[in-house]
């Protein structure tokens, strides 16, 4: 499958405003939920790592309510985005037209 002109411009201008987007933000709240996700993703990481000498306690761990996680993106991943974003875009413009 070829990757034509109009697909690689869009691709460049998703990853372009996705990067504007992280430079502008300064952190990310998650809600309960997804807090909650990750933390047990972690935990199941983390798990193999750390043994447990209780089950009743690890029960009473994941039960307890869990503070909204806050992410703060490196400001270095926006600039990133950016610029491979705006290469993309480049790109796309002196490739050859679609049907032509």
């Amino acid at each position: 499958m070829d990757v034509n002109r109009n697909q690689v411009f869009m691709a460049g201008l998703i990853v372009f405003l996705l990067g504007i987007q992280l430079r502008m933000v300064e952190a990310f709240v998650l809600n309960e939920r997804a807090t909650q996700f990750l933390a047990q993703r972690i935990q199941e990481f983390k798990g193999n790592q750390v043994a447990s000498t209780s089950d009743l306690r690890t029960l009473f761990a994941s039960q307890a309510p869990i503070a909204k996680k806050r992410i703060a993106p490196p400001k270095w991943i926006g600039w990133a985005l950016v610029s491979v974003g705006s290469v993309l875009i480049l790109h796309s413009l002196a490739m050859k037209k679609p049907g032509g």
